[in-house]
């Protein structure tokens, strides 16, 4: 039987961090990142690709904003605003992909799913607002954006006067159409799903679907999809080529292979950020601890290089 990876895409494989986000930044970032996952379908892997949404979904919301304040068009909620990226983005990744297929001369359909994923509308991170979206602002940008508006902003460890705003990040628990993604993948199709982390609902006491406002992080639900799917491998893809103790310190520290027990280990530490590297740590240890046979946290344009990216395992 072929194997079966799930890739998660950072929202750095389409917009970089140096870049303004037009459309074609965007077109030849994501080609030259999707380029990268040919060898391997070329080794028979069948594929689920994720993505983040990050920069994105920023970039939505202050459109949001500026629409308000120039032209009162009323505003979007941050779910439509994650459905919106979620659409735009897992085009782009189909059209590439399916060029890039075919100039491989690869016959394979790609098939992009709009994914809810159910959260608990009493989850702790509604207290707590984590996960980082939008460009990057001075402390005094922050401090003045916080004075309008109910915001909350987080350091960024991409500089010394960096700061994003944060939103919550709640725990996904259910992918839904689960099912009919794993069927589609196992006819052997490309199937891009839970994008952003998935759009994030929950049930309310009649059993409806209700929305709410945060961004669920996407390396979470990566785990969460790889394991009910039944996915052999999962690849975090990111802006760094390894998972590093101490990150940005002089201790800082490339740790290259990683057991289960380890990685909780340095968590528990609070090694990696909490908002950056810690989510995809920690999504990679739930997924070999749920039966997955390995996770690989490395450079979004360095996953055909095997010396290259920290492997983590349930025991070495």
């Amino acid at each position: 039987m072929k194997k079966l990876a799930v890739v998660a895409l950072g929202g750095n494989a389409l917009l970089r961090g140096n870049e303004k986000g037009t459309i074609d930044e965007q077109n030849v970032n994501s080609y030259d990142t999707l380029k990268n996952l040919v060898y391997l379908i070329k080794e028979g892997y069948n594929l689920v690709i994720s993505h983040g949404n990050g920069p994105q979904v920023g970039n939505i919301l202050m459109r949001n904003d500026a629409g308000k304040e120039m032209y009162d068009i009323p505003q979007m909620p941050l779910d439509i605003c994650v459905a919106d990226s979620q659409g735009g983005i897992a085009y782009m990744i189909e059209r590439n992909l399916k060029n890039i297929l075919t100039e491989e001369g690869i016959d394979k359909k790609v098939i992009s799913i709009v994914t809810q994923v159910i959260v608990d509308k009493k989850d702790k991170a509604f207290e707590n607002p984590t996960k980082r979206v939008g460009k990057l602002y001075s402390k005094a940008q922050a401090d003045e954006i916080v004075g309008k508006k109910n915001w909350v902003f987080k350091k960024d460890p991409k500089g010394a006067d960096a700061w994003r705003r944060a939103v919550a990040s709640p725990e996904p628990l259910e992918i839904m159409n689960q099912d009919v993604i794993k069927s589609l993948v196992e006819a052997g199709h490309i199937v891009i799903a839970s994008g952003g982390g998935g759009i994030p609902v929950y049930y309310d006491e009649n059993k409806m679907l209700q929305p709410l406002e945060a961004v669920i992080d996407k390396d979470r639900a990566s785990a969460l999809l790889a394991q009910k799917i039944g996915a052999d491998e999962l690849y975090i893809l990111t802006d760094v080529p390894f998972v590093y103790a101490n990150f940005g310190t002089p201790e800082q520290e490339i740790l290259e292979f990683l057991d289960a027990k380890d990685a909780r280990e340095y968590l528990s530490k609070g090694m990696f950020g909490e908002g950056s590297m810690g989510p995809k740590v920690e999504a990679a240890v739930r997924f070999v601890e749920g039966g997955g046979g390995k996770s690989v946290i490395t450079e979004s344009k360095q996953l055909e290089d095997r010396s290259v990216g920290t492997r983590i395992t349930l025991n070495y």
